[in-house]
């Protein structure tokens, strides 16, 4: 990371802070200062309590061995809910998409995370995220009827789809394929879609095929 070259006269401390907060997505350099002001204003337990947070979820939290899923457990919640529709999974690229589509309502079965799409530019291949995962959950769950495939409508999301289409086609040919339909805009990322354009895009899927 660049040094912040303007905050040289800063105690080492607060300017080291300043760096560290820039490592996060989405925080540059005036939002990393005025944070990093905020801590000298908060007690001494507060700040103890937002580092231990961050190292807690370092230290507890795991990967569920069903969905992939972001768990404290081994199974996730979701995973080991009886009234969740088992016949269904919708696959979201990103852990964040799980809850966002969880807050809608709208959808019922269960969920796969391939935590990523797939990107030749930046080297990510089908191995590199959590497609075998999918497949093999696939073939020892013969109560699997469909697959909802729900990456985002880029151009990474749409091939990861694309491929998950044809590997699913070749491995299991009754197995039900569709896509998020309407309501979400060409190149949008799920985490930013309202509650309202998931509930129509859940409602409108259509058969993968047909969408590709």
């Amino acid at each position: 990371m660049t040094p912040l070259s303007n905050f040289q006269f800063m105690p080492p401390a607060l300017s080291k802070l300043i760096e560290s907060l820039r490592l996060l997505p989405g925080i540059g350099p005036k939002t990393a200062q005025k944070l990093a002001f905020s801590t000298l204003k908060m007690s001494t337990e507060q700040v103890k309590e937002i580092s231990e947070s961050l190292l807690d979820i370092k230290t507890q939290i795991i990967y569920c061995e069903s969905c992939q899923n972001i768990s404290e457990n081994t199974n996730c919640n979701i995973c080991i809910d009886d009234k969740r529709d088992s016949s269904i999974i919708c696959v979201v690229e990103e852990s964040m998409d799980v809850y966002v589509l969880e807050k809608s309502g709208a959808f019922k079965g269960k969920f796969h995370v391939l935590h990523g799409s797939i990107s030749p530019v930046n080297g990510i291949g089908p191995d590199e995220i959590r497609i075998k995962e999918l497949i093999n959950r696939i073939n020892d769950k013969p109560e699997i009827e469909e697959i909802v495939i729900a990456t985002n409508l880029n151009l990474e999301g749409e091939a990861t789809a694309m491929y998950i289409n044809q590997v699913l086609n070749n491995s299991k040919s009754k197995l039900k394929i569709t896509r998020l339909a309407r309501g979400l805009p060409s190149g949008s990322d799920i985490e930013y879609a309202d509650d309202t354009t998931i509930l129509h895009a859940l409602g409108s899927r259509v058969n993968i095929n047909e969408s590709l």
